[in-house]
Order: C-alpha cells, then structure tokens, then sequence
C-alpha cells in the first residue's frame, strides 16, 4: 500500500460523504469534499507516475473510485432535479458499455490492458467540472440554464463510449487473425 493506492481509498471513502450531504441538502458541504476528491484524483497519478509508484492495485482501484465518485454523484443529483436524466443515463450507459466490452473481449479473446484514451481522460474531466458547476450553482442557489453543457456531456459520453467499442473491435479483430493464422 502507497501513498498514490491511499488516496485513491480515501476517495472512495468520500462518496457515501458526498452522497449524505447532497441527500442533507448540504452543497457547500458536498462541493467542498467533492472538489478535494477530485483532487485526490490528479494527485494519486501524478504522483505514481512522477516517483514510479504504479501498481496493479492502483490500476485497478483509480477507475474504479472515479466511477463510484462520478456515478453516485450524478445519480444523486439527478434525483435531486440538478442534472437531467438524459445525461445521466448517457454517462451510466457509457461506463456499462466499457465494463461489459471488457468482460466480452476478456471472455472471447483473453488478457488484455486497458489504457484511457486521451479522449476518455477529457470525458472524465469534462464530467468532474460539470459536477462542480452544478454543486457551486445549488451551493450559491444560482440558476444558470446548463443545457448546452449538459448536451456537451452527453455527446462526450457518446462519442467516448463509441471510440472504445471501435479500438477494442479492431483490437478483437487483429488478435482474431493473429490467432488464426498460426
């Protein structure tokens, strides 16, 4: 255990925070730790990647908490009216879409690794800042019409889950041949 692989459990321990201050009504509570998640989130990559602390358990954990963060996060704050359903189920659907692909390709095809597209890296931060935005409006009880945004999301979500089916096809389809011509 690191210090890359704590602060990543230590996001994770703050999503039922988050989710018992929004469900509290408490937004100036849930943005603040919100926005220090988010920052555990930078700061468990940097790290690993600038002292070499990578780990299979970091692997592994990192995706998993930034799923739990931004998943429960949203589904919350749909269910409280400050994110549309539409959008929700496009970024819920999105990360379905990678979880069943890769147990589909492990299951046909074998082991495989899975690298974040840099399109999906600017997904994720593009879901992040717009979790912010919509806490910091309930916080300061502004209304902002953030359908452009959300439609943003909503196209990202679309369009990443997309170059994941079409790099993991081709991927499937050249480890296919390979296979079948030895």
């Amino acid at each position: 255990m690191n210090l890359p692989n704590l602060l990543t459990l230590l996001r994770i321990f703050l999503v039922p925070v988050i989710f018992y201050a929004l469900a509290k009504g408490l937004f100036v509570v849930a943005l603040i730790i919100f926005l220090a998640a988010a920052i555990t989130d930078a700061l468990d990559g940097w790290i690993a990647r600038h002292f070499c602390l990578q780990t299979r358990l970091g692997a592994v954990l990192d995706p998993l908490a930034d799923k739990l963060l931004v998943v429960t996060t949203v589904i919350t704050l749909t269910w409280l009216q400050r994110i549309p359903l539409w959008v929700t189920v496009a970024i819920i659907s999105r990360d379905l879409l990678i979880v069943g692909g890769s147990l589909l390709y492990l299951l046909l095809i074998g082991r495989f690794s899975v690298c974040p597209t840099l399109l999906s890296k600017w997904n994720t931060a593009l879901q992040l800042v717009v979790i912010v935005l919509v806490l910091l409006l309930a916080a300061c009880h502004w209304h902002v019409p953030l359908l452009p945004i959300f439609a943003l999301v909503f196209l990202m979500a679309v369009v990443s889950g997309g170059q994941y089916v079409w790099v993991w096809s081709r991927k499937a389809i050249a480890q296919e041949g390979a296979s079948s011509e030895s």
